[in-house]
This record gives C-alpha cells, sequence and structure tokens, in this order.
C-alpha cells in the first residue's frame, strides 16, 4: 500500500465523530422548543423514539456503505437500488433540497439565538440580518476554500459536545420530576409527532457513507461507527431535554421556543448558562452551515454528473462545484427569511424521513448482496413511513395550510426532474422498470 494511501484511511473514532458531529450540529439548539411544544413532559420520550427510527436506517446505511463505498453517499445508493430514472431523480432532488431546509434551518437557529445579544426593539431585524450574513460568509469561505474552517471543525464538534454535556450534568440535579411525569405529557400521537418534527436533528449520520471509502478495516469500522454515534447521540438528545422540560414551566419554553435550550439554562446555570449555551449555539449552527453547504455543493455536483440536474451544477470553477454552492446558499436564503421555524422543520423532517426510507427500501432491494435481513430493512422503512404519517396528522390537525410546503417541496422535487429531462430530451433508464421487483 502506497503512503499516501496508508495516510489517507480514518480509523472507528474519527468515523464515530463525523456521525456525531454530523448529527450535533444546529439541529438540537434550533428544534428542542418545537419539541417541546408538542410533547410537553413527553419530550424526552419523543427525542428516543426519533432516534430508534434514526437507528433501524442506521443498519441499511452500514450495509450499503459496505457494499457500495462512495463519496456519493445516498445518491449512489438510490441509484444502484433503482437506476438513473426519474424517481431516483427526483429523490435525489428532493435530498438536495432537504439539505437546503437544514441550512436554513441552521441559519434560523443562528439569527435567533445572535438577536437575543441586542435590544428587545431591534431584535426582529437583527434576526434576519444574521440569518443572511451568515450565510453569504460561509458561501465566500466556501468560494475561497479557506481551509481553517474545515480545520477548526473537529474542536467545534468537541467544544459543543462538552458546553450540552456540562449542562446535562450541572441541570439533572435540580430536575422537576412532576414536569417528567406521564400526567405531563402530551397525547401519544403528540409525543410521536414531537418527535418527528425534530427528526432532522439526528440525520447527520448518513455522512458516514461518504467516507466510506477511506475507512480503515470498514466491515468492522463502518457498523460500529453508526450505532456508536446514533446510540450516544440518543443517549445525550434525551438527557438534555430531561434537564430542559424538568427546569422550566412548558409555557416559558414554548414562548422562547427559537432559543429554548439557552432559556432552560437560566434556572440552575444564571445569566452565564444563557450566554454560553447561546454562544455553543452559535457554534454550533455556524460550522453546521459551513459544513452542509460544502456537503450540499458536492451533493449538486453528484447528481448533476449523474445527469439528474443540469450541467450547469457540474461545472467547476477554481476546482469547486460553484455553480451548485451559489444557487445551495441563493434558496437557502430565501427559504430561512421566508419562512417559520416550525414550517422548516416540517420540510426538512419529512423529507429526510422519505429519503430514509427509500434508503431502507434500497437495501431490501439489494439484500442478497449487501448481505442484509429484509426484515430488518423492511421494518426501517415502515418505521420511517410511520414517523412521516405522524407528523403529517400534526401538521394536518394545528397547521394544515403548511401541509401545502411539504407538498409543494415534494411536487418541486419531480417537477425538476422530470421538466429537465423533457427539455433534454432523455428516457427512463431501463434499470427503472425492474425498480421495484424484489431480487
Amino acid at each position: 500500500m502506497k503512503t499516501g494511501q496508508r495516510e489517507s484511511k480514518i480509523g472507528f473514532w474519527s468515523v464515530a465523530a463525523i456521525g456525531v458531529g454530523g448529527m450535533v450540529g444546529g439541529g438540537i439548539f434550533a428544534v428542542l422548543g418545537l419539541s417541546v411544544q408538542m410533547a410537553h413532559g413527553g419530550t424526552p420520550e419523543a427525542f428516543a423514539v426519533a432516534g430508534c427510527v434514526a437507528l433501524l436506517s442506521a443498519y441499511s446505511y452500514s450495509k450499503l456503505s459496505l457494499t457500495y463505498p462512495s463519496q456519493g453517499g445516498t445518491v449512489e445508493f438510490l441509484n444502484q437500488a433503482f437506476g438513473q430514472g426519474i424517481v431516483t431523480g427526483g429523490l435525489n432532488v428532493l435530498l438536495l433540497l432537504s439539505y437546503i431546509v437544514m441550512l436554513s434551518l441552521y441559519a434560523y437557529a443562528f439569527g435567533s439565538y445572535g438577536a437575543e445579544f441586542f435590544p428587545a426593539a431591534i431584535q426582529p431585524l437583527m434576526k434576519h440580518v444574521l440569518i443572511s450574513s451568515v450565510v453569504v460568509l460561509f458561501t465566500v469561505l466556501n468560494t475561497m476554500g479557506a481551509s481553517i474552517v474545515g480545520e477548526a471543525e473537529e474542536f467545534i464538534v468537541g467544544i459543543k459536545v462538552l458546553i450540552l454535556l456540562a449542562f446535562v450534568g450541572v441541570g439533572i440535579w435540580g430536575v422537576d420530576t412532576a414536569r417528567l411525569a406521564p400526567a405531563a405529557w402530551s397525547g401519544s400521537m403528540e409525543v410521536v409527532a414531537g418527535g418527528m418534527v425534530i427528526f432532522l436533528a439526528y440525520e447527520g449520520f448518513e455522512l458516514i457513507a461518504n467516507s466510506a471509502g477511506d475507512v480503515k478495516d470498514p466491515k468492522r469500522t463502518l457498523p460500529r461507527a453508526y450505532y456508536l454515534s446514533v446510540g450516544f447521540v440518543i443517549v445525550l438528545y434525551v438527557l438534555v431535554s430531561l434537564v430542559t422540560v424538568g427546569s422550566l414551566p412548558i409555557n416559558e419554553i414554548v414562548a422562547a421556543r427559537d432559543y429554548a435550550l439557552a432559556e432552560s439554562a437560566k434556572p440552575f446555570m444564571g445569566h452565564f448558562g444563557f450566554t454560553l449555551i447561546s454562544v455553543a449555539a452559535l457554534l454550533s449552527t455556524g460550522s453546521a452551515i459551513n459544513a452542509t453547504l460544502y456537503g450540499a455543493a458536492r451533493i449538486s455536483y453528484t447528481v448533476a454528473k449523474d445527469g439528474e440536474l443540469p450541467e450547469l451544477l457540474e461545472r467547476k470553477v477554481w476546482n469547486r462545484p460553484v455553480e451548485g454552492l451559489l444557487i445551495t446558499s441563493a434558496l437557502t436564503l430565501l427559504v430561512a427569511n421566508l419562512f417559520d421555524l416550525s414550517s422548516i422543520a416540517m420540510m426538512g423532517s419529512a423529507g429526510f424521513l422519505i429519503i430514509f426510507a427509500s434508503v431502507n427500501m434500497s437495501n431490501a432491494r439489494l439484500r442478497v448482496k449487501t448481505k442484509s435481513s429484509l426484515l430488518v430493512a423492511v421494518v426501517g422503512a415502515a418505521a420511517c413511513l410511520g414517523a412521516l404519517g405522524a407528523l403529517i396528522w400534526q401538521t394536518a390537525t394545528t397547521s394544515p395550510k403548511k401541509l401545502l410546503v411539504l407538498a409543494a417541496m415534494l411536487v418541486l422535487s419531480f417537477s425538476i426532474e422530470a421538466a429537465y429531462r423533457a427539455a433534454t430530451g432523455r428516457t427512463l433508464s431501463p434499470r427503472l422498470h425492474k425498480a421495484f421487483r424484489w431480487e
């Protein structure tokens, strides 16, 4: 083996850190308040339910990553299972749009936490200024290829995990257990929906798939890294939500839902705790925006290279897919500034539940090649679809108009794919006709 190849391989702890870093991004800081609004005292259970759905999907990801190690990750898995047809193309576009929604969520959270450092009179204005500024800043840095941000990523991940652990370690002693008792929960459907609206806080483990080709001893490393990272984050999220709900009345958490985690630190850490969590949120969402911008640009490049998006997104400038980056950033600015937090979270979680259901179905189709259990893959797909159903039910019950936003995202995904194929005269891949037949 060449020296360069040996140096490029990454070990178990580094791979697990990729998964943890992908999940513990800005999601927990942004959507915790939304989950509390739905599940009330059952919020820790809501996070546990969402984590179990993610853990089932991690099984399919680990099997597919071993069989098809590629930087394309999810895109490659869908292509292998269903061919490069309109269904796969539409799902790949949906994945790209879901990443844009994730970026919007991070930017929204950055603006919400940052605005709290300004006088109340100008906070609404400053939130939008900060939302736009952070997206533009990291777009410029990605365009320039500034390596310092990437080099700082592991440090930032470590800092935010330590701050969350400190939050749990200090706050757990003052938890009011009455606020967590079953009598304080919402209904069971609301608890499940409360977990699903924040499902996007778990989606980052799939980033491990993009590094599968560079992993040492992948047969041993990849499955362990997937399960450990998801398991660790489930425990972390459950504990964080337990301390949050146990430290502050529900109505106060809901009133501060855009920055709920910082607000919940006040009872036991005072203003210092509020500031500490707010700074952690700014670091987390900022680093998540940087990493996701790069990843989304790479996804647009991969999908375009497969012929499922216009070649404009495939072009490179300075050896980077800059067109995809700029389009991604422009769409992020629109979504983050025009939609509210609950709409953004609902779109993102629904998008990733559909994608994860498709990946589980991909593993079911390819089970002979991936040496997978059909039962586990099917149960994973069913869990994702059932979770999606709970989220849609909750949204239809409380804010039915927001379903139009989700419908528009789905229609847009497949319309872009269909329009591109119609404009270029491309036909469906012959493999698509076999797409839904079990091997």
